[in-house]
């Protein structure tokens, strides 16, 4: 008899189990999909992340990023790397360029999942710059395709470029729009919102027109580092893993927009072995060459002064690509007398997440750790995960999501750190399926399709 019961007791708790797991997936069809109308509600643009881009050859057409299974399996791409111009220390005029936003490479999604579904339940429909908008026509989509290793200054150029097309194919110049932006695309938007198409990263002054904001309704913010992410420094010292090979960091080094991806001055992003901070520049290029970090490691200095590379122009182009990066991150975190947007904010915090770097004293020599596990010499009573990781999607932490730098919701935002939050919403996913989460979906057409009173 009590085996009996226990039987039943595990079918019960099983068809239990397998209720909830069909009740907790939203009905996006009968959620959304039944609204009576479509009326006044504003184009949408989707902006990517870093390397949510096509990269195909202007003349050819061939597809350099994200390219075939072979290439994503085996190649190095040492074809993304920009050309420098040793005079001016800018990127030439690279023949690689932005094709489209990448819906899915080898099967796995990307923005595929997301586009779908704001076409079949957000009643939105994909359009493109130049389609004339009638003004009784469904919600207009839009994804904007650009070249990611350019500086995020060039994107917010072309993102305005877009704005004032939609609102010509739509007649109205006073048009505002929606902005869902994932990762890196974030960062893009938050800098258009304050200088438009203005660069002010020639000095530390920063003067807001807050041109963007004219343009844009509302702004959603999916994984985004908005203080940073020390994996990007991870990407400098190790490369970027695709498929069975990594982007070298040579070829990283290239690349302005990743320099604006390091963590944010404010943060204690670098710690002893005894788990004190370290008030260390990220953003001086005299701390990399201390550490011998990228492309001032000797044996890797070597092989590209044999490789034939300009050593001078490679070393002086990182110095400049650091204060412009480090001037871009207090760009966008300087306080305002007030903001017109306020941030929603959705990210992960399930997976512990790299937050700090730790430097440990070896044979007289400093030595970078990026993780728990590769500490040689462990200081007894040093909790070194709890100090070196915290949580987030693999890639930003909770606290850089949220602009941050205390995971404790107790502790006051740093001074210095002026983010305009209108609510943040956690779900339990990694960095890059954050936008196929369907939870993610229903919170996110939740805040795009409803209407609040004064009709915003």
């Amino acid at each position: 008899m009590s085996a009996l019961r226990t039987a039943a007791c595990l079918v019960v708790l099983a068809c239990i189990a397998v209720a909830c797991t069909t009740a907790s997936k939203p009905d996006l069809r009968r959620l959304y999909a039944m609204r009576a109308s479509y009326a006044e509600q504003p184009p949408l643009i989707v902006i990517p992340g870093i390397m949510g881009s096509e990269l195909v050859d202007r003349e050819s057409g061939a597809e350099a990023w994200p390219g075939n299974w072979w290439k994503l399996a085996t190649s190095r791409y040492a074809d993304l790397a920009l050309d420098i111009d040793p005079q001016t220390l800018e990127p030439r005029p690279s023949r690689l360029v932005p094709a489209d936003i990448t819906e899915q490479a080898l099967g796995i999604d990307f923005y595929g999942q997301l586009l779908h579904t704001l076409i079949r339940f957000g009643g939105y429909v994909r359009s493109e710059p130049g389609e004339s908008a009638p003004a009784d026509a469904p919600p207009r989509l839009y994804v904007i395709a650009y070249d990611w290793r350019q500086d995020n200054v060039e994107t917010a150029r072309r993102l305005d470029a877009l704005v004032e097309q939609i609102r010509r194919d739509h007649g109205d110049p006073d048009l505002k729009v929606d902005v869902v932006a994932h990762s890196m695309g974030g960062l893009v938007v938050r800098y258009y919102l304050r200088y438009g198409t203005t660069d002010v990263l020639d000095d530390n002054e920063f003067p807001v027109n807050l041109h963007g904001a004219s343009r844009i309704r509302r702004v959603v913010l999916l994984g985004t580092p908005n203080l940073g992410s020390i994996t990007s420094l991870h990407s400098f010292l190790k490369g970027i893993r695709v498929g069975l090979r990594r982007i070298p960091p040579e070829v990283l080094a290239t690349m302005p927009s990743i320099y604006q991806l390091f963590p944010h001055p404010i943060l204690d992003w670098l710690i002893t072995a005894e788990g004190r901070p370290l008030d260390r520049d990220l953003f001086s290029r005299e701390l990399w060459e201390r550490f011998q970090w990228s492309i001032f490691e000797p044996a890797l200095a070597a092989r590209l002064a044999a490789e034939g590379h300009d050593m001078d122009t490679l070393r002086a182009w990182f110095g400049k690509r650091l204060e412009r990066a480090r001037r871009f991150v207090w760009s966008l975190s300087v306080a305002l007398p007030e903001s017109p947007i306020q941030f929603i904010v959705l990210g992960g915090d399930c997976r512990l997440t790299p937050a700090r770097a730790l430097v440990e004293e070896v044979d007289g020599e400093s030595v970078i750790r990026l993780y728990p596990g590769e500490i040689k010499r462990p200081v007894a009573g040093v909790d070194y995960e709890q100090l070196m990781l915290e949580p987030g999607d693999g890639r930003v932490t909770k606290p850089s999501l949220l602009a941050r730098d205390s995971l404790d919701p107790s502790v006051p935002r740093h001074e210095w750190s002026f983010f305009p939050l209108a609510f943040s919403f956690s779900l339990c996913e990694d960095h890059d399926t954050l936008t196929g989460n369907i939870n993610f979906q229903d919170n996110l057409l939740n805040v795009l399709l409803t209407r609040t009173r004064d009709g915003q």
